[in-house]
């Protein structure tokens, strides 16, 4: 059949006919070729990395580098598109950290001490006492000449007399003030213009302040001196520092400034003067400039600026837990032991107790007579006060009032600190016995100070306690030097009343508190 299929001539190989014996499609061939080439490829890689492993490691890091990089890119999106200030408007990186220096010492500290010619014979007293002309430098500065200007400090035992410039182009407008203050102000200025070697820290004080030298150098020496510090204290008195500030250090009571301070200070204070017209004194306006340098005030409470009256008994028997570095207006309060002239009596603190422990001087420390019931407070180097009955020392710490304050019409509540009265109860006001004697036992290494009683009235007292005065005319105290005091944490010492009497005198010992002592009766 012409139409039908010739099965003899129809080849069923999917490659065609068998008679040709050539293939209809070449892709077997290359399959092949293609896997023996990777099979090559895999070989060498395999060949390359067995003598040649750094490469996978360097090729692992690059991917993790550029992975991490592209993450810090990607969170930082946002504050990369922030355009940054040029380079003149940027902040100055921190400064490196400094390299320890050599300790301190007075010949780093310049005083500078604002006198007044009017007073000058009167106050100049006060300076003998607690300068030391071979240890230390300063200079008093004074408004014009005095007769000790024609000598040399050694000689007079004083600092070097110099008059303070001109300051007539400073506008001062305040209506209750003295232009003095834009004289006094730039003391510490003028001092650091004077360009003394190694000074490092510039106190200001006034010529009715006395320093401790010992605790001043104490203080700061625990300051970094290569850092803007402005070191001092407050008024006694809430209302001054309400008129005035409360980030002010007080320069009757003294405070120090650091030499970058200084410097900083004697580029600006002037234009600073001009800004501030109608500010009362030298104390304010150097706050001001204080505050235009953004340095704040850092307190120490053993400045004392004292703007009281009356007796300091009160304040001194309750000295904080800090070294006394200053006392102020001497001529204003009464004599700090009773019956001396104001010199004297601050003659027999340095003599005795400053130069045998200066650390320790009127430290209190606080313990009881259980025997008597007595409640006895320490001052070391100025008073003991024997109580009759127990007073807590949470009452004998807070400051007893037998001053007034700088405002006459203020009542206690006008103090910047807690106060009490002297006796909540006639029974209870302290009998008062003031140093009278000090020595150092150099085969014991211990101090010896005498307190002998202060005879003043005491109301009648129907408690059935023993009476002090009437057993007691002295009191004997024993310690030993502590320099290391304020080296250690903050604490006020312990003291113990001796079984062991005297003819009339009690003993007591004060020292570093035992482990686990405490004051209780």
């Amino acid at each position: 059949m012409k139409g039908g299929y010739n099965n003899k001539n129809v080849d069923y190989s999917p490659y065609g006919s068998s008679n040709n014996n050539k293939p209809l499609f070449p892709f077997p061939k290359l399959m092949v070729s293609f896997i023996l080439f990777l099979s090559l490829v895999y070989f060498l890689y395999t060949v390359t990395l067995f003598f040649h492993p750094s490469i996978s490691c360097h090729h692992h890091q690059i991917t993790t580098t550029t992975t991490t990089s592209t993450l810090l890119l990607s969170n930082n999106s946002t504050s990369s598109s922030l355009p940054l200030p040029s380079r003149r408007h940027r902040s100055p990186p921190p400064p490196p950290p400094p390299s320890p220096p050599t300790p301190t010492s007075l010949r780093h500290i310049v005083f500078g001490i604002a006198a007044s010619s009017s007073l000058w014979d009167r106050r100049r007293d006060y300076i003998k006492l607690w300068w030391r002309p071979s240890q230390m430098r300063g200079f008093v500065w004074l408004d014009k000449p005095v007769k000790e200007s024609r000598y040399r400090s050694s000689s007079s035992g004083l600092p070097v007399l110099k008059i303070s410039a001109d300051t007539s182009k400073f506008p001062y407008t305040h209506r209750q003030g003295s232009r003095s203050a834009l004289r006094i102000s730039r003391i510490v200025s003028e001092t650091f213009r004077l360009s003394l070697p190694d000074a490092r820290w510039f106190v200001m004080g006034d010529d009715d302040t006395v320093f401790l030298p010992d605790n001043l150098l104490r203080v700061l020496s625990r300051l970094d001196h290569t850092q803007p510090y402005y070191v001092g204290s407050l008024s006694e008195s809430h209302l001054q520092n309400i008129f005035f500030s409360y980030g002010m250090a007080y320069g009757g009571g003294g405070f120090a400034i650091s030499l970058p301070l200084a410097r900083s200070l004697s580029k600006m204070q002037d234009s600073c003067l001009h800004r501030y017209p109608a500010l009362y004194g030298s104390d304010d306006r150097i706050q001001a400039c204080m505050a235009e340098l953004g340095v704040p005030l850092t307190r120490h409470p053993g400045f004392h600026q004292y703007d009281v009256y009356g007796d300091l008994l009160g304040l001194l028997s309750a000295h904080p837990v800090a070294p006394l570095v200053s006392l102020h207006h001497l001529d204003v309060v009464e004599p700090i032991f009773p019956g001396l002239p104001r010199p004297r009596a601050l003659k027999r603190l340095f003599d005795g107790p400053v130069r045998l422990d200066p650390a320790g001087v009127m430290q209190q420390s606080i313990c009881y007579d259980r025997t008597r019931r007595w409640t006895v407070s320490v001052s070391w180097g100025f008073a003991v006060q024997v109580v009759r009955g127990v007073m807590s020392p949470r009452e004998m710490e807070t400051p007893a009032r037998t001053f007034l304050n700088w405002y006459k019409r203020a009542d206690y509540t006008a103090y910047a600190f807690n106060t009490r009265p002297v006796a909540r109860n006639p029974c209870q006001k302290p009998h008062v016995y003031y140093l009278s004697s000090a020595r150092l036992d150099r085969r014991a290494n211990t101090t010896v100070t005498q307190y002998a009683r202060h005879k003043d009235k005491h109301p009648t007292c129907r408690w059935r306690l023993p009476d002090p005065a009437a057993l007691f005319d002295e009191v004997v105290v024993y310690k030993r030097p502590d320099p290391l005091l304020w080296e250690r944490s903050p604490r006020r010492n312990c003291c113990r009343v001796l079984p062991k009497e005297g003819r009339r005198s009690l003993n007591v010992d004060v020292g570093v508190c035992r482990e686990g002592e405490i004051s209780e009766a």
